[in-house]
């Protein structure tokens, strides 16, 4: 059961994460968060020591929100060459889902947070290498499973997916055009079954 102080908390993150997400970190005043809450900069302030706490604790909650997702997409397969291939299945659809979110968090977060935020700039990259790991991991069992040539680097080849998905998510948002992320999704398909496949 969760607290009333719990729920309180909950309820701002959730609250304020598409709006962080949307208008960035210091574009988002405190009037903008007890607005969009109905709360008193003193009970935004009793659950957050700061706005940067509050940023970063609606990065995580919407980076969570997206992994789900793809993980839950992923287990239509237990095969780590099909996850991979529906990696590329669930990011066809990205646009539409990110713009829920108010954009894609690890792309507006890691631009916005450079130069402002040196705590959340640092956790979106802390993001990027968990899911490059990830999917490094992904084709190392690929590997194990004789499913991918042995012989591939499997950092190198996470690294190269997730560049490629990151590009052309950019493009589409910036563009309002999803071919960029489509065609992109057929190249990576390509490369998967030219360069990984067994």
């Amino acid at each position: 059961m969760y607290t009333k102080a719990e729920k309180t908390t909950e309820f701002i993150i959730e609250t304020v994460a598409p709006i962080f997400n949307k208008n960035g970190y210091a574009a988002t005043s405190l009037s903008d968060i007890t607005k969009a809450t109905g709360l008193t900069k003193g009970a935004i302030y009793g659950n957050f020591k700061n706005k940067e706490e509050l940023a970063v604790a609606a990065f995580t909650m919407t980076v969570k929100s997206m992994l789900r997702r793809i993980t839950e997409h992923q287990s239509l397969s237990n095969s780590p060459i099909q996850k991979l291939f529906l990696i590329s299945d669930f990011y066809r659809n990205y646009y539409n889902f990110s713009q829920e979110l108010g954009g894609c968090p690890v792309l507006n977060m890691g631009v916005d947070a450079k130069h402002q935020n040196s705590a959340l700039f640092n956790y979106v990259q802390y993001t990027i290498n968990k899911i490059q790991n990830n999917l490094a991991l992904l084709i190392d069992q690929g590997k194990e499973l004789q499913e991918i040539k042995p012989n591939i680097d499997s950092q190198l080849y996470a690294k190269r997916l997730y560049t490629m998905i990151i590009g052309a998510i950019f493009m589409t948002h910036t563009m309002e055009d999803n071919s960029y992320l489509l065609q992109t999704m057929d190249q990576i398909d390509t490369m998967i079954q030219s360069e990984l496949n067994l």
